[in-house]
């Protein structure tokens, strides 16, 4: 079972580089080199333009993405058998972004969580309470407005294609027969797609951290740049 599992993450991380192409190979490199100077930092590639999604809370609350024109979000979906059966890592997830985010926003306050709640066949949940309920209990510092539990079509969003291939990968080998359920988006403040990782597995999780952090240092430079009259 765990040879099927890493073989079908192998075949997920192939397919997200062919989707990609070189892109995706140069940005790695460019997480290496901004650990080693301060001042030089690949600039995420832009992939192109999201659609205009929208999504219900759990509290009942609607928003669309023009309600994040002033936000890095980071996009993933969540299932009700969360943390036991995910299609990403939750805990990982949680540790390694969220509490980051929360901790420093001074420095990442811009960055937002949606998790969209798919029944793990990648079909939409109308009442996704059950899912916030865990997040309050099992997430130290919890913030609604910060990490959102929604209710929308998810899939749609993903629905993205390039070289010929496509997120919405399928398989007996997917979480659910629904590839795109174990991926991470993260998308600029004009809802650009910047990055798009597996996310069941710490190191891919740790890689999307990084990447939202280089995302926040670009708009850093560009207000100092501002502040400077450049």
């Amino acid at each position: 079972m765990a040879s099927k599992k890493s073989a079908g993450r192998t075949k997920s991380i192939i397919a997200l580089s062919i989707l990609f192409g070189p892109a995706l190979f140069l940005v790695i490199i460019g997480l290496v080199g901004a650990r080693s100077c301060e001042h030089k930092f690949k600039v995420p590639d832009d992939y192109g333009q999201l659609i205009d999604y929208s999504f219900t809370d759990a509290r009942g609350k609607k928003f669309t993405s023009k309600d994040f024109k002033d936000n890095v979000v980071l996009i993933n979906v969540l299932q009700p058998k969360c943390p036991d059966s995910c299609g990403i890592s939750f805990w990982h997830v949680n540790q390694h972004i969220f509490q980051n985010v929360r901790t420093s926003k001074k420095k990442l306050g811009s960055v937002r969580i949606i998790s969209f709640v798919t029944d793990g066949k990648g079909n939409p949940v109308s009442d996704v309470k059950q899912v916030a309920d865990m997040l309050e209990d099992r997430v130290e510092g919890y913030d609604p407005d910060m990490w959102y539990v929604a209710s929308g079509d998810s899939k749609s969003i993903y629905d993205m294609e390039s070289n010929g291939e496509t997120l919405l990968q399928t398989g007996d080998d997917k979480f659910g027969g629904e590839g795109f359920q174990e991926l991470m988006l993260l998308a600029d403040k004009q809802n650009h797609l910047r990055m798009v990782l597996p996310g069941d597995s710490e190191g891919m999780v740790r890689r999307m951290k990084e990447h939202v952090a280089l995302l926040q240092k670009v708009y850093d430079k560009e207000k100092k740049e501002k502040r400077q009259g450049k």
